[in-house]
């Protein structure tokens, strides 16, 4: 946790608040998230995450929908556009390669139009 900036740590403590809000079946307002963050000593998180967080995942389906979704919404930081595809990009990865499996050809031809016999060799 040293290594990370004062706003990704207010990123992590607002969204830890949302998920513990969304598990207690508390509904997700700015004033709920606050009101955590202060009961647990994150009284120095910026006024304007709850808020920010809140007006996107107010709604408890999109807090299923992200927790279920592989590689979420989002990245990490100053990632970019890169941040958030990891995970899909590896699992595609695994499916073009279950799919480049040798195909069988048949007989025992070799890539000099030999019967595989290997008798020149």
């Amino acid at each position: 946790m040293d290594k990370l900036s004062k706003s990704q740590k207010d990123e992590y403590a607002t969204a830890f608040a949302i998920l513990a809000l969304y598990d207690g079946g508390a509904d997700i307002t700015s004033e709920q998230i606050s009101a955590l963050l202060e009961a647990t000593g994150n009284t120095a998180v910026e006024a304007f995450y709850p808020i920010i967080f809140a007006n996107y995942l107010s709604d408890p389906a999109k807090v299923a929908e992200l927790i279920s979704t592989p590689g979420g919404a989002g990245g990490e930081g100053s990632a970019g556009g890169g941040g958030g595809g990891g995970a899909a990009a590896e699992e595609e990865e695994e499916e073009e390669e279950e799919v480049e499996e040798e195909a069988d050809i048949g007989g025992g031809v070799d890539m000099f139009g030999g019967d595989g016999d290997g008798g020149d060799y």
